[in-house]
């Protein structure tokens, strides 16, 4: 199992918009787990992708004036779970529908859809505002007999939430292969025999049947680069689901988007975060 570099970075003055803003670094430079405090950001990256002068490079760039701390520790694979469940994730329930949690908890509130994540290093548990609304437009389009392909799928939780929804088909696309194993894992949990994992990046959608229902929860400079590939890979009338982004990013996403027969239909913001619903002609 890989290990992952914990970094912990306290910042001075620290606020919600400094570290969204930090972690949206990060994950331009393959860092692909956050928790968020009142007093900075602890942020995960497999060990050999760990740079230091590329993490320096953030804080030269940074566009807000702060001033930083930062500590960096091994965390091994094998005790990550341990980690996590002793001080990140609690039960949580989006749209008064669903729930999500581990299988370490016993005090779950109930709901129409009871998800199982033990998320290890795979972003996704529904805490981030882009998991979160990414949910709640699943949770409000009808999902009945739809394809459906989820992009950098991380845990497998939006896949998992479109299978219990009632899709026929979801394939989800996960570049990592400890999180593509992550998600697998828990398609075993929830019992979502329809759903597959493929291991791979944007070119793995070429060999897809296109569908119904596209979601991609990523970050803004990989959506516009794959953007093309992605229409693609949705059906005339499909929806898309994108966040991952901010809102001051709605607009040149839009426009790409539009290149590519992909129209507006809404949007969602919290804490600044976005989710965008696009159509195809």
């Amino acid at each position: 199992m890989t290990d992952y570099k914990h970094v912990r970075i306290a910042l001075t003055p620290c606020s919600e918009t400094a570290t969204d803003l930090l972690a949206a670094f990060l994950a331009d430079i393959g860092y692909d787990s956050f928790v968020p405090d009142d007093q900075g950001l602890s942020a995960y990256i497999p060990t050999d992708r760990f740079d230091a002068d590329a993490l320096d490079d953030i804080f030269a760039g940074f566009p807000m004036d702060v001033r930083h701390e930062t500590k960096v520790e091994t965390v091994e694979g094998q005790d990550w779970n341990e980690v996590w469940e002793k001080n990140y994730f609690q039960p949580i329930v989006i749209g008064d529908e669903c729930v999500v949690h581990s299988s370490f908890h016993t005090d779950i509130p109930k709901a129409r859809y009871d998800i199982v994540i033990d998320p290890r290093m795979a972003f996704g548990t529904g805490h981030h505002a882009t998991t979160s609304m990414m949910m709640e437009y699943l949770l409000s389009l009808p999902m009945e007999g739809k394809s459906v392909i989820d992009m950098g799928t991380g845990t497998g939780i939006l896949a998992i939430l479109a299978s219990m929804k009632g899709a026929s088909r979801c394939v989800g696309i996960e570049i990592d292969p400890d999180a593509a194993d992550n998600a697998r894992d828990h398609l075993d949990m929830n019992n979502t025999e329809n759903v597959s994992v493929v291991t791979g990046d944007a070119s793995a959608l070429g060999a897809l049947e296109a569908a119904d229902v596209f979601m991609a929860n990523i970050n803004r400079n990989i959506i516009l680069a794959d953007i093309c590939d992605y229409a693609a890979a949705l059906r005339p009338g499909g929806d898309m689901l994108l966040s991952g982004f901010y809102a001051e990013d709605i607009p040149m996403i839009e426009t790409a988007a539009c290149d590519f027969g992909l129209t507006p239909a809404d949007y969602k913001t919290k804490d600044n975060w976005c989710a965008l619903h696009l159509r195809k002609k």
